[in-house]
């Protein structure tokens, strides 16, 4: 089904940002990265798995 193979674009594209805003947080440092950062590392593989899952389901509805 097409709608996965978007899905899974839409977290993948999710993904690439939580990761650009980890890189971000973590140059910068302080507070911020003390409270979000780890937080920001959770959901970027919460996002990561959620864009294989629907790339998965993608490929076994082929």
């Amino acid at each position: 089904m097409f709608i996965f193979l978007v899905l899974g674009m839409l977290f993948m594209l999710f993904t690439l940002f939580i990761l650009f805003a980890g890189f971000g947080t973590m140059a910068k440092g302080g507070d911020f990265n003390k409270k979000y950062g780890n937080k920001l590392m959770q959901a970027r593989v919460a996002a990561q798995a959620l864009a294989i899952l629907f790339f998965a389901l993608f490929a076994f509805t082929l």
